[in-house]
């Protein structure tokens, strides 16, 4: 019962049995001769000063199903001290004792409110007895979802959950009851009502939300600590897929703070409806979601082209099922991209139309022990691909880069944006378009932090997070296949096309939210900071200064401007001599060329 109606229900009562005493009292010792007078003055003086030493002792800020000792000591102290004034007062009006009729009044009052309280909580105790079992749930959203799952909880018996409170910003419906559970304020309430109402489980009934909001909403909930789900989908439920009480964990996609990005259906099909279209490192996280994505445009030809042969397998016979009535062909080339007459056989063979190119190494620590790994993967893998696109007159051809390409302190970073001069440079030699993505962390992909939290909250933790500030821009594994796909739409040649990835995130919160959504709470679980590893950044950038066009080519996109690449003779001597160069060498070497350009241009805004 919401505080308002709870208190005026109580100061009622109170009131009724503060005259039901004094009444008693006098029919018990005088009840032939009532002195209507005396105890009309009785009840009223009893009435003021029973809530006025009821305030003092905070008698109705007592939660009454919790009541002890305490609780009767403090109705025991408001009776007597409020009997006791009225019977100074009588005494200076009348200039008699009553005290034999006030003191019966007083033991009447004492057992009529005590016995009332304790009434409430012996009776509440079996109201609840059933229910004992089950854990207290905080409903947020007080709308029709939220009343589908409170009649949902209150009519399955074998349901865990017990539904005791509504959150809602809607003010018209504080403090009303629906369903017979109060709604007992906004979302800035639900720390202190989980603290309150000792909330074991919280749902998020709002299936309409939006992700910044959701965003919002669950901040607010990692705050308590308690397990947070989402109902399913309005259209899951609609259609029977899912029922009202089947609620799904807050994925850590939810949490991106925006809408994912979608795709121009028609403009991708005219480019991929029947073409050959070939995907280097098919085996990996953002390889193989290409292969699933593009599959939906009936191509007539996907190769599959991939180092691991496990990987190539597995993405090999998803994709024979998913096409098994389409007619699309599925061909595979167990190859490295840095043998570069393999490449051009490939390349000969297939005649494809499209490449994506996301074959690559990524893992930032790993490179910085390897630098000439991510050399002769990143930078001459990505040439001898490109060099055979363009010699076998590929019409588009799309690398797939990453935010640590900009401004990079990585080996790994700088190989991939000396890949990204590559691809520019050989834009303007060949009649391919060539083109480069570029986006944040991919949630899930391998080697992300996301498998690794799981892990450790999984191991009972803790979870090792390299520093409190620490934030990166995250995007799913299918909105980033999805942005790969459409640049290849919308590419002229020589763009670096940028998605619009919203706010960073905090790598600490994103644990914190994989620890609550897995049922723990983080002193349990714990997390320890590290520090930085070589190479990392605090925060990471989308793009250079001045480098995006301010206007968006396609919703959530940007294109970059084209690079000079007037220093593209040091890119192509490095290539050359990297084996005979010591590895912290060649180390500082990769920096120096990634970050030349930028360097150059400081130099001439200085001296200009």
């Amino acid at each position: 019962m919401p505080y308002h109606q709870r208190l005026l229900l109580l100061l009622s009562l109170d009131s009724f049995l503060i005259a039901a005493a004094i009444m008693g009292s006098q029919f018990l010792l005088n009840p032939y001769t009532l002195e209507t007078n005396v105890m009309a003055i009785a009840i009223i003086l009893q009435i003021m000063f029973y809530k006025l030493f009821s305030i003092k002792y905070k008698l109705y800020k007592k939660v009454w199903e919790y009541a002890s000792i305490e609780e009767l000591v403090a109705i025991l102290k408001v009776v007597t001290f409020s009997f006791g004034l009225v019977l100074v007062i009588e005494l200076i009006i009348f200039r008699e004792l009553l005290f034999r009729s006030f003191f019966v009044s007083w033991l009447l009052l004492l057992s009529f409110v005590g016995g009332s309280r304790f009434y409430w909580r012996i009776s509440r105790h079996k109201l609840i007895k059933g229910q004992e079992s089950k854990r207290k749930v905080l409903i947020i959203g007080a709308g029709s979802a939220g009343n589908m799952v409170v009649r949902q909880l209150k009519n399955n018996k074998a349901a865990s959950l017990f539904p005791v409170a509504f959150i809602d910003d809607d003010r018209k419906k504080h403090y009303r009851q629906i369903l017979g559970v109060p709604v007992v304020g906004g979302i800035e309430l639900i720390e202190q009502t989980v603290k309150g109402l000792g909330i074991e489980h919280i749902i998020i009934a709002i299936p309409s939300l939006d992700k910044k909001d959701l965003n919002t909403i669950f901040q607010e909930c990692m705050k308590t600590n308690v397990k947070t789900q989402i109902l399913p989908l309005l259209e899951d439920l609609v259609t029977g897929k899912l029922s009202v009480n089947q609620f799904r964990d807050v994925q850590v996609e939810d949490l991106l703070g925006r809408e994912q990005v979608e795709i121009d259906i028609e403009s991708i099909s005219g480019y991929i409806t029947n073409k050959v279209v070939l995907v280097t490192g098919a085996g990996g996280s953002i390889g193989s979601e290409i292969c699933r994505q593009i599959v939906q445009f009936k191509p007539g030809k996907i190769i599959l082209l991939g180092h691991g042969e496990n990987s190539i397998y597995s993405i090999e016979n998803e994709l024979r099922k998913l096409c098994e009535k389409s007619g699309i062909q599925i061909t595979t080339e167990i190859a490295d991209i840095q043998d570069e007459r393999k490449m051009n056989i490939v390349m000969g063979q297939h005649s494809p139309d499209v490449v994506y190119h996301a074959a690559a190494h990524k893992h930032v620590p790993l490179m910085e022990r390897n630098p000439e790994e991510a050399v002769k993967n990143n930078m001459i893998g990505t040439l001898y691909v490109a060099m055979a696109a363009s010699i076998h007159h590929v019409s588009t051809f799309v690398m797939v880069s990453s935010d640590k390409a900009v401004n990079p302190t990585s080996v790994m970073g700088a190989t991939k944006r000396l890949a990204e001069m590559i691809i520019q440079d050989m834009n303007q030699k060949s009649q391919t378009k060539f083109l480069t993505v570029r986006f944040g962390n991919v949630l899930g992909s391998r080697g992300s932090v996301i498998p690794l939290f799981k892990k450790q909250i999984k191991e009972g933790g803790p979870v090792t997070v390299t520093h409190p500030d620490m934030v990166r821009y995250f995007m799913t594994i299918p909105e980033a296949s999805r942005l790969v796909i459409q640049a290849g739409s919308l590419a002229k040649g020589g763009e670096t096309f940028v998605l619009d990835m919203g706010s960073p995130i905090k790598i600490v919160d994103l644990a914190k939210s994989l620890i609550i959504q897995s049922g723990n709470s983080v002193g349990d679980i714990g997390i320890v900071f590290s520090g930085m590893r070589r190479g990392e950044k605090l925060y990471e950038e989308l793009f250079y200064k001045d480098e995006i066009h301010e206007q968006q080519v396609y919703p959530k996109i940007y294109t970059g401007k084209m690079s000079a690449n007037v220093f593209f003779h040091e890119i192509e001597e490095l290539l050359l001599t990297f084996s005979t160069i010591h590895r912290d060498q060649l180390r500082e070497t990769l920096l120096r060329l990634a970050n030349k350009e930028v360097m150059e241009e400081k130099v001439l805004s200085v001296t200009h």
